[in-house]
């Protein structure tokens, strides 16, 4: 029997040095902005199309898994990471005046490797022989949060000593890590992953309308998610006036700390995943309405941090609902959701950086800025919270029509 521990472990790793591409090119929005010029509509879409290759990625592997070499492509993965922040770094450097080109095709070339690792890294985990797979599984999605936090703290730590102008030299260093998990895969046997796609997608007719909520679930969680996740930096310092360093710490690092805490005590002790979603949707959009209308510091500087606390079981706990009302529902229904996942992802980063942009320019914020004491700018980002609270307002209501129509479901 082939021992797959060093595949196990190679997974986790990859899925660890995963989280640095999601975390630190949002920490480095506003040293981008003061550099290059670059406007927040602009570094918005960068996240946009983070996310929406990811999308192309998980919508590929739904209808043509089979002309993939899975373990191939588990393998090169972390290699496509390398190679996309090694852009990302390389050619803002080398042609300054191009800059946004450069994070751009780095931003594409890194998504992909994202994409694969939502799609791929999932199953060849629950295809390794386990003792307890639920464990393993759940362990895995809360590497990412953990990940996050060192990745936080390092950059934190090295922007700060070495100095913001010398960014790039931290993006080569996070490129150097994924080298590891590549350097295991390929000396580590690799499981059968089984997943007929047709099959799930015979049954999708029938559960069509529990799945549509499921997706509709999982795309406004993610959107309550990333909306603060990937504005939370540039929050805390340009809207609350906090240090960067100090910010990054208490903000993103916190919000990290609490998303990894609430899903490894959830794999722990965690039941009645309904409630779960409906009590995260509504303490999410408090979380936001507090950041949006709150004057002072403390209590918006928490919100952001407990933002990540009720936004932790949105994206996982969204795909154990799926589980347990929808029974075997195949590779494709969770293909389904990554989709869906990233969809919300894609969105809400993109749609706080427009909002942003718009408000800072206008008069009226100008106005009320003067009569509160704020900048323009400032205004915007308090802007942007506002109008990011929708989604997981929305989400209630959807998490309302889940348990309706699950529990007729069930009844029936």
């Amino acid at each position: 029997m082939k021992d797959f521990q060093r595949t196990k472990f190679a997974c986790y790793a990859a899925y660890f040095t995963m989280s640095s591409i999601f975390c630190v090119p949002p920490m480095l929005f506003v040293t981008f902005r003061e550099t290059y010029g670059i406007s927040y509509t602009l570094l918005g879409t960068l996240v946009l199309v983070n996310f929406c290759t990811q999308l192309g990625v998980d919508l590929l592997f739904t209808f043509f898994s089979k002309y993939f070499n899975a373990k191939l492509m588990v393998r090169i993965m972390p290699l496509i990471t390398t190679l996309g922040l090694v852009t990302y770094a390389v050619l803002p450097m080398l042609f300054p005046q191009a800059a946004y080109v450069g994070f751009l095709i780095g931003t594409v070339l890194f998504s992909l490797s994202a994409g694969l690792s939502e799609v791929l890294l999932s199953p060849t985990i629950a295809a390794i022989p386990s003792k307890n797979p639920q464990r393993d599984m759940s362990f895995l999605h809360s590497l990412y949060a953990f990940g996050v936090v060192t990745m936080v703290l390092i950059s934190t730590l090295f922007l700060r000593w070495v100095g913001t102008e010398h960014w790039g030299i931290l993006i080569l260093i996070l490129a150097a890590l994924p080298i590891l998990p590549a350097v295991l895969f390929f000396c580590s046997p690799m499981p059968e992953m089984q997943g007929d796609a047709s099959v799930a997608a015979k049954g999708f007719g029938k559960r069509a309308a529990g799945l549509a909520l499921c997706v509709a679930c999982i795309f406004f969680g993610s959107c309550a998610e990333n909306a603060m996740g990937n504005w939370i930096s540039g929050y805390m310092e340009n809207a609350l006036g906090i240090e960067k360093s100090l910010g990054d710490i208490l903000g993103v690092a916190m919000f990290a700390v609490l998303l990894g805490l609430a899903r490894v005590s959830y794999a722990r002790f965690g039941k009645h995943i309904m409630r779960v979603l409906l009590v995260s949707m509504i303490g999410a959009t408090v979380c936001y309405l507090t950041v949006a209308f709150c004057a002072h510091v403390v209590p918006s500087m928490l919100a952001c941090a407990l933002t990540g606390l009720f936004t932790s079981m949105l994206w996982p706990g969204t795909l154990i609902m799926m589980e347990e009302r929808i029974p075997h529902a195949g590779v494709a229904a969770f293909a389904l959701m990554a989709a869906g996942g990233d969809l919300g992802a894609s969105v809400s980063p993109q749609l706080m950086g427009i909002v942003i942009d718009a408000v800072s320019v206008s008069d009226a914020a100008a106005a009320m800025g003067q009569s509160m004491g704020l900048s323009a700018e400032q205004i915007g980002l308090k802007a942007g919270m506002l109008v990011s609270a929708v989604f997981p307002l929305i989400g209630t209501f959807v998490v309302l029509a889940c348990i309706r129509y699950f529990g007729k479901k069930q009844s029936g």
